[in-house]
C-alpha cells in the first residue's frame, strides 16, 4: 500500500507517496502564479491547480518504480479560506479569492457589527475576519450579483481538487471551520447562519471527518492522471490542521508553529473552547479533536520579500548569505525592530491596514541587523498568538516547528528564545503533505485512528533549547514590541487613505 498525500499551497502543489512504514518514495512539486488584481487583493484560477495536480501526478506515474494500483489512498491539505464557485455545469465562475485577499473589510464590519459578533461566536465559535470564506461570498453578491445569482456550488480550494478527482463534492471538517458558516463545536454547518443570510445549504458541500472515504478516483480523472479508480479519495484537511498531523501535533501540550507564507502557532484540545474576544481561531483537528490557532499574514513571505525585492545584487544563494549575515548579528539586531505586517495583520490585530515597518533604523545598521530583525520580528508577531494561549490557560511543554522558515537553524533559536520552549523538528520534512498521506493511511485502514498513525509514524530529530540569556533579552525587547501596533495604528489607516 502507498498513499498519495497532496498539498495544496498558495504558490505550489507539492504532492508526495509515503508507504506503510512512512517513508517518502517519491515526490513533486509544481508552481502556479498568484494574480494581483488591485491592492489588498489576491485571485488564482482554479484550473491551474487541477493542471499543476494533474500533471504531477502524471509525472510521479510515468517513474519507473510506482505503478497506480499501488496507490490505495489520496487525501489532501489545502490552503484555507479561499471562495470557489462553480455554476450548474460546474465550471468556475470567477477566479478563486484568496485566504490573504483583504478586500472584504465592508463585509466583515456588516457581519461583526450589524449581524453581531457575538451572534457569529454563538454559532460558529469565530468572528468574520476578512481572509474567511463568507465575507467573500458576500462581496460577490454585492459585488457580482450577474456571477452570485448563477452559483451552483461554493467550495474551497482543496475541495476543487477532490471534485475533479472523483466529481464528488466534499469538504471536511477542519476546513469548514474556515468558512465561518460551519458550527465548529457541533462539526456541521450552521444553519442559523445561512438561513439568518439567506444562503441555500445545497450550494456547500457535504462535511466529512478529515479521515474519511469521500468516493474513488472517477473515470474521467483516470484517463487525465493515470491513477486506478480503485483508488480510495479521502476529505484531507485545511492545511493547518494537516501540517499539525504531519508533525504529529494531536496532543494537548504540543504547540505546532508554521513559518510558511503565513505564520501560525496552533495548539490541539480535547474539547472545543474559544477565546471570549475571538482573538485566536477555533476550528475542529483533523483528527475529531478541536484546536485553537492564530495567524500573521506574512512570516517566510516576509524573507523571501527581503531576499527577492530588496536585495536583488546578492550573489549565489541569497537566502543562505543574507541568513549568515543575520547569524552574525546580537540579540535583538542591535536594537532595531521590524513588524511583518506586510498584508496587514490577522492575529491579533484583524488589521488589514497595518504595514510592514523598520523601527530604530540609524545609521550604524548592517544588511545582517535588518534581515534578523525580520526573523525576530515574525517570531514576536507569532508571540502575541502564544500570550493569548497562555491566558487561555492552556498547557504547552514543546514547539513542533514546520515550514520553510523551519529549514533555518538561526531562525529555531530565535524562536525558541522569544517563546522560551524547546522547539522541536520531526523526522517528517514534508508538513501538510505528510500529514495528508497520513490521512489517506488512516482512510484505507492502515491505522486505528490518526493519532495512533502519529505515534507510530512520527519522531523528534533535532531540539533547540531556550538560552536564558535571550529569553530575558527578548522579554524586554517583546514589551517594546508588543506596544508599536497601538502607538502606529493611526498612522496605519491615514496611510492607506492617503
Amino acid at each position: 500500500m502507498n498513499f498519495l498525500g497532496i498539498d495544496l499551497g498558495t504558490s505550489s502543489v507539492k504532492i508526495i507517496i509515503m508507504n506503510e512504514q512512512g517513508n517518502i518514495i517519491e515526490s513533486v512539486s509544481k508552481n502556479y502564479d498568484v494574480s494581483y488584481p488591485h491592492a489588498g487583493w489576491a485571485e488564482q484560477n482554479p484550473d491551474d491547480w487541477w493542471n499543476s495536480t494533474k500533471n504531477g501526478i502524471k509525472e510521479l506515474l510515468n517513474r519507473e518504480n510506482i505503478k497506480p494500483e499501488e496507490i490505495s489512498g489520496i487525501s489532501f491539505s489545502g490552503q484555507m479560506h479561499g471562495l470557489v464557485i462553480l455554476d450548474d455545469k460546474n465550471q468556475v465562475l470567477m477566479p478563486a479569492i484568496l485566504w490573504c485577499d483583504q478586500r472584504t473589510q465592508k463585509q466583515c464590519d456588516y457581519l461583526n457589527k450589524e449581524f453581531g459578533q457575538e451572534k457569529l461566536s454563538e454559532y460558529t465559535g469565530n468572528m468574520a475576519l476578512t481572509g474567511f470564506t463568507l465575507p467573500k461570498v458576500l462581496w460577490v453578491k454585492e459585488n457580482r450579483p450577474d456571477i452570485y445569482k448563477r452559483i451552483a456550488h461554493i467550495m474551497l480550494p482543496k475541495d476543487y481538487i477532490s471534485f475533479k478527482l472523483t466529481g464528488i463534492f466534499a469538504s471536511d471538517v477542519s476546513d469548514a471551520s474556515g468558512t465561518i458558516m460551519f458550527d465548529v463545536k457541533n462539526r456541521k454547518w450552521s444553519k442559523k447562519i445561512v438561513e439568518l443570510l439567506k444562503i441555500e445549504e445545497k450550494v456547500l458541500p457535504k462535511v466529512y471527518e478529515s479521515s474519511d472515504v469521500i468516493g474513488n478516483v472517477s473515470k474521467e480523472a483516470s484517463r487525465e492522471t493515470g491513477l486506478s479508480t480503485e483508488t480510495l479519495v479521502i476529505a484531507g484537511a485545511g492545511d493547518q490542521a494537516a501540517g499539525a498531523v504531519g508533525t504529529g501535533v494531536v496532543d494537548s501540550g504540543m504547540i505546532s508553529v508554521s513559518l510558511g507564507t503565513s505564520g501560525v502557532v496552533f495548539s490541539s484540545s480535547e474539547k472545543f473552547y474559544m477565546d471570549k474576544e475571538n482573538r485566536l481561531h477555533s476550528f475542529c483537528h483533523a483528527n475529531g479533536k478541536w484546536h485553537q490557532m492564530g495567524v500573521i499574514l506574512s512570516a517566510a513571505s516576509s524573507l523571501k520579500w527581503w531576499v527577492e525585492n530588496v536585495n536583488l545584487d546578492t550573489d549565489g544563494d541569497a537566502f543562505e548569505k543574507l541568513l549568515s549575515e543575520a547569524g552574525r548579528s546580537s540579540v535583538g539586531s542591535n536594537k532595531l525592530l521590524f513588524l511583518p505586517y506586510l498584508m496587514g495583520e490577522r492575529t491579533p490585530y484583524n488589521d488589514p491596514d497595518a504595514k510592514g515597518s523598520f523601527i530604530g533604523l540609524n545609521i550604524t545598521h548592517k544588511r545582517g541587523d535588518m534581515t534578523r530583525a525580520i526573523l525576530e520580528g515574525v517570531c514576536f508577531a507569532l508571540r502575541d498568538s502564544l500570550e493569548i494561549l497562555k491566558s487561555m490557560n492552556v498547557e504547552m511543554s514543546e514547539i513542533r516547528v514546520n515550514g520553510g522558515g523551519a529549514k533555518s537553524k538561526l531562525w529555531r533559536h530565535i524562536l525558541a528564545d522569544v517563546f522560551n520552549l524547546k522547539v522541536n523538528i520531526v523526522n517528517s520534512k514534508e508538513g501538510p503533505a505528510y500529514g495528508a498521506s497520513i490521512l489517506a493511511a488512516v482512510g484505507c485502514k492502515l491505522f486505528k485512528s490518526v493519532d495512533e498513525a502519529c505515534k507510530v509514524l512520527i519522531k523528534t530529530s533535532d531540539s533547540v533549547e531556550p538560552i536564558k540569556e535571550n529569553v530575558e533579552k527578548y522579554n524586554k525587547i517583546y514589551k517594546v514590541y508588543s506596544s508599536l501596533y497601538y502607538c502606529l495604528k493611526n498612522k496605519f489607516t491615514e496611510i492607506n487613505n492617503l
